[in-house]
């Protein structure tokens, strides 16, 4: 059997690396925080030794299944955390996160700290770095309904088109109608995550209304 002190080293450096995958998403305000980054890649690195412990003491190498059913019950947690929001589909980065997290978890059970450590800071990467590359070289755009109230419509209206033909953005259903005494603009538009800061950052003044949610493209 491994020694007590060797089984409580992977099973907290496989905590550890769970936690700072967890930290990541709870940053970004995502699912799957540090406290389940922990329990996942802790429960993967002790199912992984308990499986290697049960194979030395009774011989038999089929035990080591144990390890491989962990992907399958991974799959049924990481499927809990993709939704269908407001015409998008939303979570499936935590999913793959969540599977990574497990196989990390594996890793470490199983005494490869290197390779667990690297997958890690690998991970981090994809999730920190690659989500600026994405937003840089706008390829995560979303169809969102922008919504502005005013007291007159017809500068705001300029600016709405002056503003996007900048972006070199598409406006569709646009839209300007009376609620009280104030103009409803509306409209719809495909927008990258830096695009939307810019259009709010100077669509949003003293007196204006803005609001923008994510919608279903309708097609036809």
């Amino acid at each position: 059997m491994l020694p007590l002190s060797t089984i409580v080293a992977r099973l907290a450096w496989a905590a550890l690396l769970g936690a700072i995958i967890g930290l990541e998403r709870s940053i970004r305000r995502r699912p799957s925080g540090m406290r389940t980054g922990f329990c996942i890649s802790l429960g993967a690195a002790l199912f992984t030794i308990v499986s290697i412990e049960i194979a030395r003491r009774t011989g038999d190498a089929s035990t080591t299944r144990i390890a491989s059913n962990i992907v399958q019950g991974i799959g049924f947690l990481g499927a809990g955390v993709i939704l269908r929001e407001r015409g998008s589909v939303v979570g499936l980065t935590t999913a793959a996160t969540i599977f990574a997290v497990a196989a990390m978890g594996m890793a470490a059970g199983g005494g490869l700290y290197s390779v667990s450590g690297i997958a890690c800071a690998l991970v981090l990467c994809a999730l920190i770095f690659l989500f600026y590359v994405e937003g840089w070289l706008n390829l995560k755009p979303r169809y969102m309904l922008f919504r502005i109230v005013v007291d007159r419509a017809e500068t705001m209206v300029a600016d709405v088109h002056r503003i996007f033909s900048d972006l070199k953005v598409g406006i569709d259903n646009f839209q300007v109608s009376l609620t009280g005494e104030r103009n409803l603009i509306q409209f719809d538009a495909e927008v990258s995550t830096r695009q939307q800061e810019k259009i709010l950052a100077a669509l949003c003044k003293p007196g204006v209304s803005c609001e923008m949610v994510p919608v279903e493209r309708q097609n036809g």
